[in-house]
């Protein structure tokens, strides 16, 4: 699922960090809006509740290692802060 919703402009307020790490960031976001987006039919981060990124790190990552869940796990929080800050303003 290739959706028109841009990650790296979503996530770009929040990121901090070496090059690297924001790119892990971007590549993991984008994976768990793919997965989010099919099984749950939601378009936008925007859109996602917690059950969503709940769902996504039990469910589509109960075979990876645990230090991925936790990197994942990093992403979902930037996520999440991502959205306070429209809340915030």
């Amino acid at each position: 699922m290739k959706s028109e919703f841009d990650m790296v402009v979503f996530l770009s307020p929040v990121l901090k960090g070496a090059h690297a790490t924001r790119q892990r960031h971007i590549r993991q976001a984008e994976r768990m809006h793919e997965s989010i987006g099919e099984r749950w039919g939601c378009a936008t981060p925007w859109s996602w509740r917690e059950k969503h990124v709940k769902w996504f790190l039990e469910h589509s990552l109960r075979c990876a290692a645990p230090a991925t869940v936790y990197y994942y796990g990093l992403t979902a929080e930037l996520i999440r802060r991502r959205k306070a800050q429209l809340v915030a303003v």
